[in-house]
């Protein structure tokens, strides 16, 4: 039977063998310097993941951890077991990883799965290990890292595409999940909010504005739903 919206950590949409579920690894404090409000903002870290018939995929893995980074961010972390647990799933049942992109609150978690192939764009990856106060290190050449590189959009599984969606980072991507009974895009941060991402359609229907070229690209998948890593609200057409 068809599963639809449910609400809360665990969200899940899915039919036809192909689940997309919500992962709540917690939140964080944005500091003013960031939001460009002069206010601090309190913001989900989410992951989602992807049940399909080839394997579990899981998108971004939670938030890393260092003295400096905690003590500008205050995070509160939800660990990987018991984010993956709340939908029912383990460590060990993932078999893809994909990170958006790879600062620290959205590869904290990637050490856990050597071994395990994680598609990234190669932009991304060479920012990562190059760029000074990029990200922690320590989580992106760690022990068993297996990285599958990509230089644009590709299809990784049947139905699951990745597609680059350049602007909060040179190598951020989106993903992709095709199924009978609708798209979901998981866009990570390609946006803050769902709000900043309507603006951006709204402006790319309008002709108004200078929307990134990548949204008439994810229009395209006619998505039924779009969301997001740091915000629970969910885009619909």
């Amino acid at each position: 039977m068809p599963r639809g919206w449910r609400g809360a950590a665990g969200d899940t949409w899915g039919v036809a063998g192909i689940d997309v579920r919500r992962v709540d690894f917690g939140y964080f404090v944005r500091p003013a310097e960031e939001t460009g409000s002069g206010s601090a903002r309190v913001e989900a870290c989410l992951g989602y993941l992807v049940e399909h018939p080839r394997g579990a995929l899981l998108v971004d893995t939670g938030m890393g951890r260092h003295p400096d980074v905690d003590a500008w961010y205050r995070p509160h972390r939800v660990g990987l077991d018991a984010a993956l647990a709340a939908v029912g799933a383990t460590v060990g049942d993932i078999g893809y990883v994909v990170n958006c992109h790879l600062h620290f609150d959205h590869c904290g978690g990637n050490p856990r799965f050597g071994g395990v192939p994680v598609f990234t764009q190669r932009a991304e990856l060479t920012t990562a290990r190059t760029a000074a106060d990029y990200t922690l290190p320590e989580l992106v050449d760690h022990a068993g890292a297996r990285y599958e590189e990509l230089d644009g959009e590709t299809e990784i599984l049947p139905g699951v595409f990745i597609v680059p969606t350049p602007g909060h980072t040179a190598g951020h991507q989106s993903v992709v999940v095709t199924r009978r009974d609708g798209t979901v895009v998981v866009a990570g941060q390609s946006h803050d909010n769902a709000t900043a991402f309507t603006g951006d359609v709204l402006g790319h229907r309008a002709g108004v504005g200078a929307p990134p070229a990548w949204v008439e690209r994810l229009l395209a998948f006619d998505p039924r739903q779009v969301v997001f890593a740091h915000d629970n609200a969910v885009w619909t057409p």
